[in-house]
């Protein structure tokens, strides 16, 4: 028996569409994953077996084949989970997602009109993923309406609107919404209102205010922001060039609502989301040590993924004691401060990542950093 379902994979800060194909047969019980899976996902067929056990269903005997297609694209994580999981149930006879039977109400559509996502415990419960905004923004340009996702994401998921997204806890949960018989699960609709976006717009816990003296530093800092110019504070260690770096983005403009959600979706696919956080409003300020490496500003890795310079993008990017940055990174802000993007390449793939963001730096005037302090001469 085969059955065919729909997931998704975060490659970068965009999303795929993955065909989950699901082929049960008869002969010695073994389970195969086939589509360039990496070991995450290899390992969902222990978390499977167990979940779908411990959920009160059984696992069938056989021979399984599992395909995630196109098969040129890998595969990571534990995104697939809930997907298989279903997908085992449905060509094992165990649900059926048309059923129009008295018992049964009738469903919510066919499994293929579903995208599903989640990650499963063993018993059964949907933990989180990240990328989960990446992948709704892709499905509604897709014209796909219906996704089953971890309830965890249900926050940063109501920020997109014409979808029929369904938050859930647990397996049990996910089959209900796909047979029809779970009425209580309502799809999640956009939550904020126009009131609590502006509520949000002007919540900072400091302000220019504080800053007493440094008249020349604070007027190139309100040039600078008003041009959205890059700036270099060099002043002796105590003389407030930290402090007023963290303050630049009380007086930048408000992000528009594309920014936001921009901003938004690189940090839900870098895992930076938690369960109770909406739409980011203020701008990001992100202030690495100058002990970090060169992947994790610029981004990168075995599986690429956004660094610091992305992490600011729409804000700001504050290297506190610039000179202690290794040269090799200081060069390679060059070319995402020229063109608002960093280009990642590695054998098998090329990645853009967003990185439009405003560099701030300080740093003293010398070793001993009392060049200009006429008390320490």
């Amino acid at each position: 028996m085969f059955c065919r379902l729909r997931s998704a994979t975060v490659i970068g800060v965009d999303s795929s569409l993955i065909d989950v194909e699901v082929d049960l047969k008869k002969g010695l019980p073994q389970q195969t994953i086939v589509g360039l899976p990496d070991l995450a996902v290899k390992e969902a067929k222990e978390r499977v077996n167990s979940a779908i056990r411990n959920t009160g269903f059984a696992f069938p005997i056989g021979s399984l084949t599992i395909n995630l297609a196109p098969a040129d694209i890998k595969k990571e994580g534990s995104i697939f989970d809930l997907a298989i999981a279903v997908g085992i149930l449905a060509v094992s006879g165990q649900i059926v997602a048309d059923s129009t039977s008295s018992d049964i109400q009738p469903a919510v559509g066919k499994l293929d009109s579903f995208i599903l996502l989640g990650e499963l415990s063993l018993d059964g419960r949907i933990r989180p993923i990240r990328g989960v905004l990446a992948i709704l923004e892709m499905a509604r340009k897709s014209n796909i309406k219906k996704i089953i996702i971890p309830n965890y994401n249900a926050k940063e998921a109501s920020l997109i609107s014409g979808l029929s997204v369904y938050p859930i806890r647990h397996l049990k949960e996910a089959i209900e919404v796909i047979t029809g018989r779970g009425t209580h699960l309502r799809a999640a609709s956009k939550q904020e209102t126009d009131e609590e976006r502006g509520g949000q717009k002007r919540r900072y816990s400091i302000d220019f205010s504080e800053v007493k003296g440094q008249n020349y530093a604070v007027r190139a800092v309100e040039i600078a922001a008003a041009g959205g110019h890059n700036l270099l504070l060099i002043g002796s260690p105590g003389s407030g060039k930290t402090m007023i770096a963290s303050r630049i983005p009380t007086i930048l403009p408000d992000m528009t609502e594309e920014e936001s959600i921009e901003t938004t979706m690189i940090y839900s696919v870098a895992g930076l989301l938690s369960s109770s956080t909406g739409l980011i409003r203020k701008r990001p300020f992100r202030s690495p040590h100058h002990t970090a490496s060169e992947v994790s500003i610029i981004g990168g890795g075995k599986n690429p993924i956004p660094g610091e310079i992305t992490l600011s993008h729409n804000g700001i990017l504050f290297l506190d004691e610039f000179p202690e940055f290794k040269s090799s990174i200081i060069q390679s802000l060059r070319q995402p401060i020229e063109s608002g993007s960093i280009a990642i390449a590695r054998a098998d793939t090329r990645l853009v990542f967003p990185a439009r963001f405003m560099l701030v730096a300080s740093m003293n005037p010398c070793p001993c950093g009392y060049l200009f302090d006429t008390d320490k001469t």
